[in-house]
């Protein structure tokens, strides 16, 4: 059996159509013809390296991706990946530790694309006691740590709504990048059973309490705590590497969880002193 190597061509019409982007919608949002477009699409025509990154960013096609429609086209990669410990990376690797720190006495992390912690506060790690070890061995994947039944899916209380948001995230995410990887995943973390639901202590926030965004509710030695997320990511970055590199992090959605995680960083600080 042989294999048909993607063309460039291949490559732009796969993009357009998982943007679920006619070939209209695409010249018009490019600036060029419909008929130009499909030449490129068909490998009558032959795109110049600016017009595959012109196209690129019209379909806001990842960095990573990008290189490969370069190579695809006979251009050589533009965009850089190295590894974050690699000295080019210091400064960008210093901000993602400071936003960690200064975080404090909350959780937050750091990811990668597949979801591999890179980097985590003091905060997070007390969370994660009484799981299994397995789980904890590097790379660290946040989602399997997450929803997997040797994880934290036994103490989240509101585990159904929260690994449904996980799972959303996931699947766009995939309809992004169209990353393999993700994919397995994605049907890894679905098939997972669903853990018998924790009883809710009384003292937990209910669902409408919260507000407009979706909570974290997890059991812990101080009590029930409700957190929200946010995300943030570097901006206009050239690098492959950091533009795939994302800062997780929680804030305690009532007075009740932030009295809780001030309590818990005075428990640490009164251990390690």
């Amino acid at each position: 059996m042989t294999t048909t190597t993607p063309t460039i061509g291949d490559h732009l019409r796969d993009w357009r159509q998982r943007r679920r982007m006619s070939q209209m919608d695409l010249a018009l949002e490019a600036d060029i013809s419909t008929r130009h477009l499909s030449f490129l699409e068909t490998g009558r025509s032959q795109p110049s390296r600016e017009m595959v990154l012109h196209l690129a960013e019209q379909l806001e096609v990842p960095l990573r991706e990008r290189n490969i429609l370069l190579v695809s086209a006979g251009f050589a990669p533009v965009y850089s990946h190295r590894a974050l410990d690699d000295p080019a990376l210091a400064a960008a690797r210093a901000a993602v530790d400071l936003v960690l720190k200064g975080h404090e006495p909350y959780p937050a992390l750091a990811i990668d694309r597949h979801w591999s912690m890179v980097s985590a506060n003091a905060a997070l790690m007390p969370l994660v006691g009484e799981v299994d070890h397995a789980l904890l061995k590097p790379p660290i994947n946040v989602l399997r740590l997450s929803l997997h039944p040797g994880g934290l899916a036994r103490r989240i209380l509101n585990f159904r709504t929260w690994r449904d948001h996980l799972l959303a995230r996931l699947h766009h995410q995939i309809d992004l990048t169209a990353d393999p990887v993700l994919v397995r995943l994605l049907a890894e973390l679905r098939a997972y059973p669903i853990p018998p639901q924790t009883p809710r202590d009384p003292t937990a926030p209910r669902q409408e309490d919260v507000g407009v965004l979706e909570p974290l509710q997890l059991a812990s030695a101080f009590g029930p705590l409700t957190m929200v997320s946010t995300t943030t990511v570097f901006g206009t970055p050239v690098d492959v590497t950091l533009s795939e590199l994302a800062i997780e992090a929680f804030f305690p959605a009532d007075a009740a969880t932030a009295a809780a995680f001030r309590a818990m960083a005075e428990s640490n600080d009164a251990a390690e002193s």
